[in-house]
């Protein structure tokens, strides 16, 4: 199992578990995760499950795909270290993987 601490734009915390090969946004919402709409289900097709990812992290994660990167165009939010976390699959070298929701998803 692998863990992720989602934050909250306030600063609240939720720790999950989810196996590899999961993706963020999946280990979100199958723990009820506050913030991550995902509203496509996970197709890269909208920007509902935008996250920023602790800048210690983001050496760790794969490359942006040009889909994800136009999805988050869409954000007003999108910041240096933003990611669709419907992009990011859970692996052992992301064990403890740390990402803030923003107030709101677009």
């Amino acid at each position: 199992m692998v863990k992720v601490l989602f934050k909250d734009h306030s600063g609240n915390e939720q720790a999950v578990e989810a196996a590899a090969g999961t993706s963020v946004m999946q280990a979100a919402v199958s723990n009820g995760v506050a913030g991550i709409d995902a509203d496509c289900g996970g197709s890269c097709s909208c920007a509902t499950c935008h996250v920023f990812v602790d800048e210690a992290w983001l050496g760790k994660l794969g490359e942006m795909d040009p889909n994800e990167d136009a999805m988050l165009g869409l954000s007003a939010d999108r910041q240096e270290n933003s990611r669709l976390s419907c992009q990011l699959t859970l692996s052992d070298e992301l064990d403890g993987l740390v990402v803030t929701t923003p107030e709101f998803q677009f």
